[in-house]
Order: C-alpha cells, then sequence, then structure tokens
C-alpha cells in the first residue's frame, strides 16, 4: 500500500467479515490480528490471521484496543470492524484514535451525527436531500393521512418499529415501540412518519476521502425483506429509470458532502411506486453486509472495485485517486443470505453440528462464508452462515446462476434457510422484480414437495453397504424373471420401494425411479450424492445416514427422517401435553410451577435466541405436571420444558 505507514491491521469481529477483511489485508502485504471468543477458538478466521488474541468478548472495547497495541505498533496499525457489533460506535471509533490506532471509519463525531435517525433526517433536510413525510407527538393522531411508522431514533434493523392503521392503535404501538428502543438501544425516542405500502428499498454505496472527494458506486435494492430484515439484495436496482437513478445517487453524494463523510457510508432511500418519489431513510455509516454485490458490478478505471482495499486507503490518509466519471457499472450481481433458521417453522433460530458443509466453486459463484464441516453453529451469535452471491453478463442469467448456486450449497446436521431462498430466487416475483418491502410480510411461500427427498432416501438406505458391482436391491432377493419384490422402507415416512428390473424401481404412489450406473457418489464417511430419474425427470440430492436416520438435501432444502425404532412413537409430540422448545435458546423466565392450574395460551415460560423473544404457552387447561427448566438454563431444539395435564391430553 503506498503513501501509508499502516503494515498491522486489527479485525474487531468475527465470522466471514473478518475472513473478507483479512483476504484484501493480505494482498496489500498488511499484517493481520484476529479477534476471538472461547467459543470460537478453532474458528476460520483466527487460523487465517496471521495473530490471534482471545478476549473476554466481542464487545470488549477495552480488551481490543489492548490486543492492537500489545500486539503492534500503534502508530502503524489500523483496527478494521467490520460491520455489526461496533462499527457504528461512536465511542469505540474514539476510543481507538485515542490510543493512537488508526480507526477504518468514519470520523466519530459523523457516526454520532449520522447513528440517530432523527439527526440524519435533519442533516438530510439541511442537505435538500428528500425525506419521508413526518409527524411530531404533539401533532393531533386524528389528522394523521394512516398508515403511518412508529419507530425508533436510535438503532435500527427493525428494532422499535410499529406499523400503526388507526388512531385508536397509535398510543400502545408507540409505548410498545418505545419499550422494545429502550430495551434494544437505551434510549426510548421515537419518530412519526408516513407509512409507504408498496416501496422498494434503494440503497446508494458511498465514498469519501480526507481531502474532500466524494463519489458514489451507484446502487444496490435491497427490497426483498422481512420485517425488515433484508434477504436478497442485488445490484443495478433493476427497476429505476435513468431520472431514479440520478437523483438518488446526487442525494447520496450531497449528503456526504454536506456531513463530511471520509469512508465507507451507505445512505439508504425508500422509493414509493405509488408516486415514484424516494425518500432518504437512513445512513449506515460501515460497509454493508451486501458490499460484494457491488464489487461485482463497479468497475473504477475499467477494474474491479476492492471495497475494503478503498476503506483502507482511505484510513490512511490517501485521496480516493478517481473521479466519479471513472465510476461505471457491468453486469449483474445478486446476494442471497444463509441463515441458520426454519423458514419454513415460523423463521425461528436453530443451532447444531454442521456436519457436512459444501458451498459452490464455479465460475459465475462467490460465496463468502466462515462455516465448515464438524463446526458447532449456536446461538450465541447472528444467524447468518454465509452469503451466496451470483454474477451474470445480466440480471435473469444471475438469478439463474443463483438457483443453481443455492441448490450447490449443502448443509447437513443442520437446518438453514437455503431451500426458501432458492424457491424465492426461483419464483415468478422474484423474477419479474416485483417484490417490495412488504411482500414477505404478506406472502406465504409454499414449502418444496418431500417426495424427491423420500424417494433419495429410500433408495440410499436400500443400497446401504453393498458392493459397487452389486444392484441397489439385489440383498432383497431379486432374480432374473422373478415377481416384482416389496422392500419394507426402515425410515419412517419414505416410500415401500418394489424392484421391476435392474436399476428400476416403483414406490408405492406408483412413481417409476431409475438410476445412472452409478446410484451413489460417496462425499464424506456416511454422506453421499444419490442420483435417479423419477417418472422421468432427472433430479439428485446428498444422503447423510446415521443410527437415527438420514437427512437428504435436494435444490437446496433439508429433510428429516427417522428410523423405525420401537421407542419412536414415545417421544413428546404436539398435543400430549409436553411443551418443547421450538428453537434452541436461553430460558428468560418461568413463570409456573409443577401443581399449578393453567388454562390454554397462558404463558408457561419464555425462549430467547438470537436476541427473539419466544412465549411458551399451555396447548390446553390443565394442570403443570412438571417444569423441566429453570431460568437462565441453554436449551436444545425439541427438549421437552413443560408438561401440562388435562382433560385433552392423551389417555
Amino acid at each position: 500500500m503506498s503513501h501509508t505507514d499502516m503494515d498491522t491491521l486489527l479485525i474487531a469481529n468475527r465470522g466471514e467479515i473478518a475472513r473478507r477483511v483479512i483476504r484484501t489485508a493480505r494482498t496489500l502485504g498488511i499484517r493481520t490480528i484476529a479477534v476471538f471468543t472461547e467459543a470460537d477458538a478453532g474458528a476460520l478466521h483466527v487460523r487465517e490471521a496471521d495473530h490471534a488474541v482471545q478476549l473476554p468478548g466481542y464487545l470488549d472495547m477495552a480488551s481490543i484496543i489492548a490486543a492492537a497495541t500489545d500486539n503492534s505498533t500503534p502508530s502503524s496499525t489500523g483496527v478494521h470492524p467490520g460491520y455489526g457489533f461496533l462499527s457504528e460506535n461512536a465511542a469505540f471509533a474514539r476510543a481507538v484514535e485515542e490510543a493512537g490506532l488508526a480507526w477504518v471509519g468514519p470520523q466519530p463525531e459523523v457516526i454520532d451525527a449520522m447513528g440517530r435517525k432523527d439527526r440524519a433526517r435533519a442533516i438530510a433536510e439541511a442537505a435538500g436531500v428528500p425525506v419521508v413525510p413526518a409527524y411530531t407527538l404533539e401533532d393531533d393522531p386524528a389528522t394523521f393521512a394512516y398508515p403511518v411508522l412508529v419507530k425508533a431514533a436510535a438503532g435500527g434493523g427493525g428494532k422499535g418499529m410499529r406499523v400503526v392503521r388507526s388512531a385508536a392503535d397509535l398510543q400502545a404501538a408507540q409505548e410498545a415501540a418505545a419499550r422494545e428502543a429502550a430495551k434494544a438501544f437505551g434510549d426510548d425516542t421515537l419518530l412519526l412518519e408516513k407509512y409507504v405500502e408498496r416501496g422498494r428499498h434503494i440503497e446508494v454505496q458511498v465514498f469519501g476521502d480526507s481531502h474532500g472527494n466524494v463519489v458514489h458506486l451507484f446502487e444496490r435494492d435491497c427490497s426483498t425483506q422481512r420485517r425488515h430484515q433484508k434477504v436478497l439484495e442485488e445490484a443495478p436496482a433493476p427497476t429505476l429509470t435513468d431520472a431514479q437513478r440520478r437523483d438518488i445517487t446526487d442525494a447520496a453524494v450531497a449528503l456526504a458532502q454536506h456531513a463530511g463523510y471520509t469512508g465507507a457510508g451507505t445512505v439508504e432511500f425508500l422509493l414509493d411506486e405509488a408516486t415514484g418519489e424516494a425518500y432518504f431513510l437512513e445512513m449506515n455509516t460501515r460497509l454493508q453486509v451486501e458490499h460484494p454485490v457491488t464489487e461485482e458490478v463497479i468497475r473504477v478505471n475499467g477494474e474491479r472495485a476492492d471495497l475494503v482495499e478503498l476503506q483502507l486507503r482511505i484510513s490512511a490518509g490517501e485521496p480516493l485517486g478517481f473521479t466519479q466519471d471513472d465510476v461505471t457499472t457491468e453486469g449483474h450481481a445478486i446476494e442471497a443470505r444463509v441463515y441458520a433458521e426454519d423458514a419454513w417453522g415460523g423463521f425461528l433460530p436453530q443451532a447444531g453440528h454442521a456436519a457436512y458443509v459444501s458451498w459452490p466453486d464455479w465460475n459465475g459463484a462467490r460465496v463468502d462464508h466462515a462455516l465448515e464441516s464438524g463446526q458447532e453453529v449456536t446461538t450465541g451469535f447472528d444467524p447468518m452462515l454465509g452469503k451466496v452471491i451470483a454474477v451474470g453478463a445480466d440480471r435473469e442469467q444471475a438469478r439463474q446462476r443463483l438457483v443453481h448456486a443455492l441448490e450447490d450449497t449443502l448443509v447437513l446436521g443442520l437446518t438453514t434457510n437455503t431451500g426458501f431462498l432458492r424457491e424465492l430466487v426461483a419464483s415468478d416475483a422474484f423474477r419479474d422484480a416485483a417484490i417490495d418491502t412488504a411482500w414477505l410480510d404478506r406472502t406465504t411461500l409454499e414449502p418444496p414437495a418431500t417426495d424427491a427427498a423420500a424417494i433419495l432416501a429410500a433408495l440410499a438406505e436400500s443400497s446401504f453397504d453393498l458392493p459397487a458391482t452389486s444392484t441397489p436391491l439385489s440383498h432383497d432377493g431379486w432374480r432374473d424373471g422373478g415377481a416384482a419384490a416389496p422392500l419394507r422402507p426402515v425410515l419412517a415416512d419414505t416410500p415401500a420401494l418394489r424392484l421391476l428390473g435392474p436399476a428400476r424401481v416403483e414406490t408405492a404412489g406408483g412413481a417409476a425411479v431409475t438410476w445412472g450406473e452409478e446410484l451413489r457418489e460417496p462425499l464424506a464417511p456416511g454422506v453421499e450424492v444419490v442420483h435417479a430419474a423419477v417418472d422421468g425427470e432427472w433430479l439428485y440430492g446428498v444422503v447423510r445416514r446415521d443410527r437415527r436416520g438420514a437427512e437428504v438435501v435436494v435444490a437446496g432444502q433439508r429433510t428429516l427422517f427417522a428410523r423405525h425404532t420401537a421407542d419412536r412413537d414415545h417421544t413428546a409430540h404436539a398435543g400430549d401435553g409436553s411443551v418443547l422448545a421450538p428453537m434452541p435458546g436461553t430460558v428468560l423466565a418461568v413463570r409456573v410451577e409443577a401443581g399449578q392450574q393453567v388454562t390454554k395460551g397462558d404463558v408457561l415460560g419464555v425462549l430467547e435466541a438470537m436476541k427473539m423473544e419466544l412465549s411458551l404457552t399451555a396447548p390446553f387447561d390443565g394442570t403443570v405436571t412438571e417444569v423441566a427448566c429453570a431460568t437462565g438454563a441453554q436449551v436444545a431444539l425439541g427438549a421437552v420444558l413443560f408438561t401440562v395435564d388435562g382433560a385433552e391430553s392423551p389417555a
């Protein structure tokens, strides 16, 4: 790196963003220091850094600064916060600078100003940037044009946010939003704004240097959201007109210039599809999770952009070195966020042992991740496991490549949202760029059928431990000219197979199944690819089997099949009075005791995971006969926490 004395960089973060920063630092010849907690001791970002320091916690600012100063020369060391954690903490930025370290981010006073929605709104107005029409708390609610949005002035991520559709509901919504904001951000200040029913979330990537130069790297569309949390992102935005793009990018640059911004920042806008007007929402004073789609399509003087490199050069005092005229776009990129969550089961967080992990590795697909085979995934950190990005010459090519890339994303041993993402990207609505910010909140996607997974599981089970020269069902007594031989399924919920001839069977439902010369393709111990054609349609899936059963991933969707066992039917099921943990997490509260009478819907306890709270309620009227948890306890998915005995309990 020219014109700088920075030779060491501490990354004050973990996971895929730490790996991403390490990758660029290495290409620039900068030594890297990773930080980690006990739970992350063997993590990929720890192994890839030049040096690593264990911390009591990722938010321990004093320990992070000590790690940087004790293991390098402060005057030549930078601190990169990644995103999340401490990236928008002005106090941390000040502490870094006061320690003589280089802060890779905007000035602390700018973080302070832009980190609050009310202050950022005022700055935007002063810069001539259009903002969402607003009301004050002193205005008469009866005069509002509903719906309105109540939102916290501090923080983000959908916390402290409520949509209000009538004056009668406003007070309750304000009280609930204030409580949530106070808990999440320590600040219950609220804003009241117009709620846009059909809007698109457009954000502009900006960069400013310490020499007064500000440019934009065009825009991203992040409209595919669920409850204000981004699911898919793409660049460029597919529905903008040239005039809208010019107005939005010009406004973003004007805001950054007015704020005296340095470093990487993102200016977010809401485009009202009904009117075509774009309103300023907020500014994120850091690198975004979705920055890869910008990197994949932006060219600076014809070369692909590296946003982390730009951050490091600016923090070292270098000028940008290019003007707005040097920035162009090429192609299209779409990113999908892979989370440890059950998308078809209420999006509840998941945890477990990632027994086998394989990410797509082919031209046109980029993956930023920190998950590998054998890794334990807990609820102690953000549930994002990685980002799958597809790049194409145009949007449709990128979309089709992302469908295939998600089909090639394999995580066994742990439930993820990969199958949901694949269905979403393959949908007509996403193909037609018809998804607005509230689409996922009012639309229910149907989970893919499990028929193919069941057939592949049954085929894999029937061919268990046979020599490669055997036919999959030859151990069932088949001989040429003999009668078709039924095979009893060993796995629950899989079809019985009937042999029709070599490499040909049919299911109990009449589906004809054939397979190629190699039915099984081993990937790892207990893990194999199974190929088959079902009623003439070729498919494949990855099957992992153990003593408990099998799990199959087809088109990104994970399906579990338990083995038939003598005690299988004695496990707790919905309706028998047992209340199970719907997600792994921490018991926040236990509100009943054994012997207590309860009414259907009464809260028995509260569970928390990934900053989500879930009330566990009585399934029917009755008596609590068992309390199998305590406040503060860590519980596993499916653990029996309470048992209620009542008239609706099975005899």
